[in-house]
């Protein structure tokens, strides 16, 4: 085979390549160090960890920011300064999800006798497992009209207990969802309830059940949402994460996703902050074996 055509392809390139030079106002030498450079070990140690920070943030599907990503890579033993996480995640463009201002939902009974009992003791270890739960109502537009749910959350953990989601704002609708949690968790007698004072969580139908399962009722002071932050913060996230993200044309599509978010994602699989950066579920986990252990 002649050698002429390659010789030629050769000439076209290197007039090509200073028909470049000239355009960009750069020498051959400056050309060539650039063409024929290499990626520096840095460089390649930090595309492999980038590619491990998306794996973790579509995980989340979304939503972690550098120190829930920097925690589950020490979790996976990977070893990364948080600087170099959150620097990485905007390089690639991975912005988490932040919250925003809530709207409180429920009308508050100004009658009812009882009082805040909890008194914003809301840190884990300060009460065991089934010994308090929190629950508060949020709503959810869709194209069919609002669909409105209700959460019973296990303040030791964090995790969601129960829930209920209904078309209305009726008792029977939070009295479901507590439903749900005794009917899960079996709380022993003398667990505590708290919630806002709403006239949903201030019904005979709802104390009523609280009293034939021997739990007693705290509620938050008028006008101190922050007696219910446990509750409020766990929709907050939920808007966030999930809510805002998109429109949703039924109620059963809100309600799947829902479902989804709260027993395949928030339960199981999202990292929470006061709990060290584990889940809920690896956190209760946690506190049974250690329970499991000094009764041995």
């Amino acid at each position: 085979m002649s050698v002429f055509p390659f010789i030629e392809a050769e000439k076209l390139q290197r007039r090509n390549v200073v028909k470049a030079c000239e355009l960009l106002e750069v020498s051959r030498s400056a050309f060539y160090s650039w063409h024929q450079h290499l990626p520096s070990a840095r460089q390649v140690a930090d595309d492999e960890l980038g590619e491990l920070i998306e794996s973790i943030y579509d995980e989340s599907r979304g939503t972690y920011g550098w120190p829930r990503v920097h925690e589950q890579l020490r979790h996976d033993g990977v070893h990364a300064g948080g600087k170099r996480v959150a620097r990485i995640m905007r390089q690639r463009g991975l912005i988490g999800r932040c919250r925003r201002r809530w709207t409180r939902t429920t009308i508050s009974d100004p009658e009812t006798r009882a009082v805040d009992l909890l008194q914003r003791a809301f840190g884990p270890g300060t009460v065991e497992l089934d010994r308090v739960y929190v629950g508060d109502i949020t709503y959810i537009w869709t194209w069919e009209g609002w669909l409105y749910l209700a959460t019973v959350i296990d303040l030791a953990s964090r995790r969601v207990v129960g829930w209920a989601m209904a078309d209305h704002m009726r008792a029977e609708f939070v009295c479901d969802a507590l439903r749900m949690a005794i009917d899960n968790r079996r709380p022993a007698p003398g667990a505590m309830f708290h919630s806002d004072r709403g006239t949903q969580y201030t019904s005979t139908e709802f104390t009523d059940l609280l009293g034939e399962h021997e739990m007693i009722q705290s509620l938050s002071r008028p006008r101190q949402c922050w007696d219910n932050a446990v509750a409020e913060s766990f929709f907050s996230s939920l808007k966030v994460e999930l809510i805002h993200r998109q429109s949703w044309a039924t109620r059963a599509q809100a309600r799947r996703a829902v479902f989804d978010y709260i027993e395949v994602f928030f339960n199981r699989k999202r990292l929470h902050s006061s709990l060290g950066y584990l889940t809920p579920a690896a956190y209760e986990t946690k506190i049974n074996n250690h329970t499991a252990a000094h009764a041995a």
